[in-house]
């Protein structure tokens, strides 16, 4: 028997400028595709966003890091308060609960890493560039140890909010620099605020960084199937691929491990890099894989992820996943 359309679906999202505009273009592309189809937003508090009164200090490993970004969605999705969720995929933990799936994404923004830089550092275009002992804001743990692994004399300081408000801060004089994601500044139409892109030869992007992904129950599968038809498998590819890398390392978006996958032709070149806090140590691993089915994306991630573990000391391993 066939069963009726999807007439209506409720969106779960966070209630930043960023997550609304990523909420927008998810429901933008469902329009497109279903102009019939009624769609509502609801903006759900998590335990990850910043207020205030937290200071600078830096969200909790223990208790989830970035995470926590969607802890609460989740539970409102497991719950049946929203059909589908829209993430920032670089916020996501590697391993989901086991009645959730992330199986779409929108096509992938620009993965790299912006420089922005206050008065102090203002002709800089590389972090190479930078003045001798500037300070860095930046309450990503990737980019603390990557930035410590190329110039040691630089000061990283915490540094919480949404991108606005840390651009105020910026602008305020607390920090000297600070680096935001090229993909957040493009999709809210400030771009201009960048100094530099940072190459990726420099700083390998977080995992999953530029993606936007649409997480459902796995019981809603075939219902909101016709969700499908706007995602970009290239990027659920590469977005596979890179997630498989922190599943091998049993790491998460809260640790200092980079990895970025592009398609060459028929192939998935993937590259990845665990550092350790300090800065000091740091360990690479790349391949290539041709790609003839979903599943190849993620074997390539599994088999990088592996040879750098294999690579990294265990002492570094434990300190980055404690």
């Amino acid at each position: 028997m066939q069963t009726r359309p999807v007439e209506k679906i409720k969106i779960g999202t966070r209630g930043s400028p960023l997550a609304l505009k990523q909420t927008d273009m998810v429901s933008q592309a469902l329009r497109a595709v279903r102009p019939d189809l009624e769609i509502a937003v609801e903006i759900i508090k998590t335990s990850g966003d910043w207020k205030p009164s937290d200071g600078e200090v830096p969200l909790s490993a223990q208790n989830g890091g970035k995470a926590q970004f969607a802890k609460e969605i989740e539970a409102a999705m497991l719950r049946g308060d929203i059909d589908i969720a829209v993430h920032s995929m670089k916020d996501m933990e590697s391993f989901l609960h086991d009645d959730l799936v992330i199986p779409w994404m929108l096509p992938r923004e620009d993965a790299r890493d912006a420089l922005i830089c206050g008065d102090l550092a203002k002709n800089s275009q590389k972090i190479h560039d930078l003045p001798m002992g500037c300070r860095v804001g930046s309450a990503s743990v990737r980019r603390g140890a990557f930035i410590r692994a190329l110039r040691p004399d630089l000061k990283v300081e915490p540094f919480r909010g949404n991108v606005q408000t840390r651009l105020q801060k910026l602008k305020s004089g607390q920090v000297d620099v600070t680096l935001l994601a090229v993909a957040g500044l493009n999709r809210l139409g400030i771009a201009n605020e960048m100094s530099a892109i940072i190459p990726v030869e420099d700083m390998l992007p977080a995992c999953a960084q530029g993606a936007v992904g649409i997480e459902l129950r796995k019981d809603m599968l075939d219902e909101l199937s016709f969700i499908g038809q706007i995602s970009c498998e290239k990027t659920v590819a590469c977005v596979s691929a890179e997630r498989e890398v922190l599943r091998a390392l049993v790491g998460s978006c809260h640790t200092p491990v980079g990895a970025y996958a592009i398609w060459d032709g028929n192939e998935i070149f993937l590259r990845a890099q665990v550092c350790s806090l300090d800065g000091q140590r740091s360990f690479k691993a790349e391949g290539r894989k041709v790609i003839t089915e979903p599943g190849d994306a993620v074997a390539l991630g599994a088999d990088i992820g592996q040879a750098l573990k294999q690579k990294t000391p265990d002492d570094v391993l434990a300190e980055i996943m404690g």
